[in-house]
C-alpha cells in the first residue's frame, strides 16, 4: 500500500473534487432561502444495520467546507450500528452543513456497506490464519475511500494501484513470452530503475506454480481459479518459499473452504464492487 502521506493526499483530492462537482458556483437552494448568518444542528441517523464507516472522513469533509463547524461523534468507525442509532451531531452554519451533506452521506453509505461486507468475510475466516484482501476493482476516483472502508471492516489492503507493487497476471505473462521471462524481465527492470517493489505472480495451474518456484524473488503467488484440491497441492508445493493468495470468484459460501486449504490471503473484488449502500440520513435537529 501507499504511504500514509500519499493516502492523506488522495483523500484531500477526493474531497476537493467532490465538492467542486456538487457545489459548483454555489448551493443556490440554500443561498436562496437560508440567511448566511443562520446556524443549525443536524444528526447522522442510521436506518439500517451493519458496520459504520466514514465517520473520520465526514469530519474531514465538514472541516474542509467550514473549519468552524463542530462535530460531536457518538459512534466511531468500525462499530456495529442498528436502526435508530445516532452516529454524530454537527453544528454551525446551516449553509455549510447543507453544502457538505450529500458528500458525507454518499461516502458514508458506501464505506459502511464495504466495511459491513468485509467484517462478514473476516468473521468467516476466524481461526484459519487467512486474511482477506481487497482488489483494484474499485469505483474510479474514490479508491482511497473504499480501501479505507475495507480496513475499517477488519480486512487488509492489496496494492493501491499499478505503481506500488508488481503484479504479473496472465496477460503480462503471455505478452512477455512466459512466466520465467516475465519474472526475469521484471527483476531487471526493478534493478535498472532502482525501484523496490514486491512481485506477485499469478499461476493458472500447478505446472505454472512449479515454474514460478524455480525463480527467486517472488513475494507472493496468486493461485487463481484453482479448485480446493489443487489449491491444497499448490500450498504444499510453495511451502515457506513465498506467501500464497487465492482468488477467482470466491464468495461467502466458499471462502472458508479455500482458507482451510492453508493460503495466507484471499482476495475478493466483491468487497468493493458488489455491495448495497447502508441507509443513512442527515436530519436537522
Amino acid at each position: 500500500m501507499i504511504s500514509e502521506e500519499q493516502f492523506k493526499e488522495e483523500i484531500t483530492l477526493i474531497i476537493a473534487n467532490a465538492i467542486r462537482e456538487d457545489v459548483g458556483d454555489g448551493d443556490h437552494s440554500s443561498l436562496a432561502c437560508i440567511p448566511d448568518t443562520a446556524t443549525g444542528k443536524a444528526k447522522l441517523l442510521v436506518k439500517d444495520e451493519g458496520i459504520i464507516a466514514g465517520v473520520d472522513f465526514a469530519e474531514l469533509v465538514f472541516y474542509f467546507v467550514d473549519p468552524n463547524l463542530k462535530i460531536e461523534v457518538l459512534i466511531k468507525d468500525g462499530t456495529p450500528v442498528n436502526h435508530g442509532d445516532i452516529v454524530f451531531y454537527v453544528e454551525g452554519s446551516s449553509q455549510s452543513i447543507l453544502k457538505a451533506e450529500r458528500l458525507v452521506l454518499n461516502a458514508m453509505q458506501r464505506m459502511s456497506a464495504i466495511a459491513t461486507k468485509t467484517h462478514m468475510f473476516v468473521n468467516l475466516l476466524k481461526g484459519t490464519g487467512t486474511k482477506i484482501l481487497d482488489t483494484r476493482k474499485t469505483t474510479p476516483g474514490i479508491r482511497a475511500l473504499e480501501k479505507w472502508a475495507v480496513k475499517i471492516g477488519g480486512g487488509e489492503n492489496h496494492r493501491f494501484a499499478l505503481y506500488d507493487m508488481i503484479m504479473l497476471k496472465d496477460n503480462h505473462i503471455d505478452f512477455a513470452g512466459g512466466i520465467t521471462k516475465a519474472i526475469n524481465k521484471t527483476k531487471n527492470y526493478l534493478k535498472e530503475t532502482d525501484r523496490d517493489l514486491k512481485i506477485i505472480v499469478e499461476a493458472r495451474n500447478l505446472d505454472e506454480i512449479k515454474e514460478i518456484l524455480e525463480t527467486e524473488g517472488v513475494y507472493r503467488i496468486l493461485i487463481d481459479n484453482f479448485n480446493y484440491e489443487d489449491t491444497r497441492t499448490a500450498v504444499k508445493l510453495i511451502g515457506n518459499k513465498c506467501l500464497t493468495e487465492s482468488s477467482g470468484g470466491i464468495n461467502e459460501n466458499t471462502i472458508r473452504d479455500y482458507a482451510e486449504c492453508g493460503v495466507d490471503y484471499i482476495s475478493s473484488g466483491a468487497l468493493t464492487h458488489s455491495v448495497y449502500n447502508l441507509d443513512l440520513s442527515l436530519k436537522a435537529v
